[in-house]
């Protein structure tokens, strides 16, 4: 018999990376029998009061209980050898895995959730939470949502398979769940085999029909898994585990219709968990305009005007203060005139602060002319110039089957047909991006192009 630990923690909340153990039970079976362990732990941080009513474990009851890191030595000798079960065992695992690497020592384990094993013995059933299996099996509650009592219900089910399945069955089916990837338990276990190994975009949900996550891959459920193998080791990836309840995801023709896919879907669900691709105000980029001899940034707005096919636009920015900030990092490695470039009051005849620091050349003072200091404004602003749209018009850029439709660095969709193509076409170009302009500008180099102009 495979010496087996039944195991259940109480948490300061949901997050392994951030919040702590205050409790954990174990039973313990092997061939010697059955024996039990149990242990308060001081959390090293409050226990909210929500977490205190839930679980009746006080701030009180931990005062003077012992730290994870003195006992983790106990704890790693009870589980050493022994398949790891646990009810959504994803939760407890990564709890116990993150305590043993905060001290710097890994843990690691045979893991078996008595989820997937429930879902798998009793697909008749639509609910496998512990709730669930109390009622169905009729299991003996002692002490709901402490530690060792809900090991123990675990062991309870597991004699209650054990009487109603053959040794074999059940020995087949612990080793079929664990020789498959692992997922979230609320996810159906079938989509293992459905997520394909091709291009495209995927998309998390939770509750409703609004995505929690968009994400992109050349390859859709390496990606896919890839998150749920990694969630242990972030709080972003564990909260996006707890919360997903199904998973999307359309396949495209290759990397670059991933890419351009992943831009338009984010801008347009805005999902909680995007937060870089995500809809940004309204995009801004510095124009030199002639005043005299001077050449003098000004700052305009894609709202005010059409960014796909303005050729004298310099940088691309969310906000005026990153525009700014950035126009001075320049004047400061170029020793340009603040003042002339609008970002610092002249007053008159006196030389900006700049030049005062010996980083300015002198054109607010008449040191150096304003040809001399316009001449070295353009070159210096060159490394920000927006590239020009280098085609006549539309054109269609070939991946596999698909065509991607782009006008003027703006992405209109992927045609797989010539009438789609035109439908495209018809529909007129959305706003511009700077997310898919920087996409487009690294792809133009090496795609192959068609024009449709």
């Amino acid at each position: 018999m495979q010496a087996l630990a039944f195991v259940d923690l109480e948490t300061t909340g949901t997050s392994a990376t951030q919040d702590s153990i205050t409790e954990i039970g174990i039973v313990l079976v092997d061939d010697d029998g059955v024996r039990e362990w149990n242990q308060l732990l001081h959390p090293e941080m409050r226990i909210p009061l929500f977490i205190e009513q839930m679980t009746g474990i006080s701030n009180a009851m931990v005062a003077k209980a012992p730290t994870f890191a003195q006992v983790a030595t106990d704890i790693e000798a009870l589980l050493e050898g022994r398949l790891f079960i646990a009810h959504n065992a994803r939760f407890d695992y990564s709890f116990l895995k993150n305590a043993f690497q905060r001290i710097g020592r890994d843990f690691k384990a045979q893991v078996l959730c008595t989820v997937k094993l429930s879902r798998a013995l009793y697909p008749q059933y639509q609910r496998h939470n512990l709730d669930s299996l109390i009622e169905r099996h009729q299991l003996t509650v002692n002490d709901r949502h402490r530690a060792l009592a809900d090991a123990q219900l675990l062991y309870q089910f597991w004699q209650r398979i054990n009487r109603e399945f053959s040794a074999d069955l059940i020995a087949d089916t612990v080793k079929s769940l664990l020789r498959h990837p692992s997922l979230p338990s609320q996810l159906d276990p079938h989509l293992l085999h459905q997520l394909p190994e091709t291009p495209g975009v995927y998309l998390f949900y939770g509750d409703n029909d609004l995505p929690l996550y968009i994400g992109k891959s050349v390859n859709i459920r390496q990606r896919v898994l890839s998150h749920f193998a990694a969630d242990h080791r972030h709080g972003k990836e564990m909260a996006l585990s707890q919360q997903t309840k199904r998973i999307d995801w359309l396949e495209t023709g290759g990397e670059l219709g991933a890419l351009l896919t992943e831009a338009r879907l984010i801008k347009q669900m805005m999902p909680i968990h995007n937060q870089r691709l995500r809809r940004k105000n309204d995009l801004c980029a510095w124009q030199l305009q002639q005043q005299q001899q001077q050449l003098i940034p000004h700052l305009s707005w894609a709202s005010d005007l059409d960014f796909g096919k303005q050729d004298n636009l310099y940088g691309l920015y969310s906000n005026q203060r990153d525009a700014q900030k950035s126009l001075r990092h320049l004047a400061e490695h170029h020793q340009l005139c603040l003042g002339i470039l609008g970002l610092e009051k002249l007053g008159s005849g006196k030389p900006c602060f700049a030049y005062q620091l010996k980083r300015c050349r002198g054109a607010c003072v008449g040191n150096e002319s304003a040809q001399q200091h316009a001449t070295r404004l353009l070159t210096a602003m060159q490394t920000l110039k927006l590239a020009s749209w280098p085609y006549r018009g539309a054109i269609g850029i070939r991946e596999q089957n698909d065509v991607h439709v782009i006008d003027h660095w703006c992405y209109l969709g992927t045609a797989h047909s010539a009438e789609q193509l035109q439908q495209l076409r018809a529909q007129g170009r959305p706003a511009f991006d700077r997310d898919t302009y920087l996409t487009l500008l690294k792809a133009l180099q090496h795609s192959e192009v068609i024009e449709l102009d």
